[in-house]
């Protein structure tokens, strides 16, 4: 049963997954804290705020696994409204 479980988590990662000009993989913190149960990302924020605080310790560049971004996110009646966003590389995730 958990292996069946951990199947869906990194197939339904690996469904958000976006892919750069450069062929390099990335996910938006807006979907991923979705798919991790947050159902604010302002409550997902902190989480992205601790994930930098450790790349920082491990002598990572922050900005090579995490970029400000604005993604249009949908707000009903088939409107988009552009949002505040990161994007993350896998190491971040």
């Amino acid at each position: 049963m958990s292996n069946e479980i951990e199947k869906v988590k990194h197939s339904t990662f690996e469904s958000i997954r976006r892919v750069n000009q450069f062929g390099q993989d990335f996910w938006f913190a807006r979907e991923l804290g979705k798919i991790l149960g947050y159902s604010e990302y302002r409550n997902f924020l902190p989480v992205v705020d601790k994930a930098k605080e450790a790349c920082k310790k491990s002598h990572n560049v922050v900005s090579d696994h995490f970029v400000e971004h604005h993604e249009m996110v949908d707000i009903g009646s088939g409107a988009k409204r552009e949002m505040d966003s990161v994007a993350l590389s896998r190491y971040a995730c």
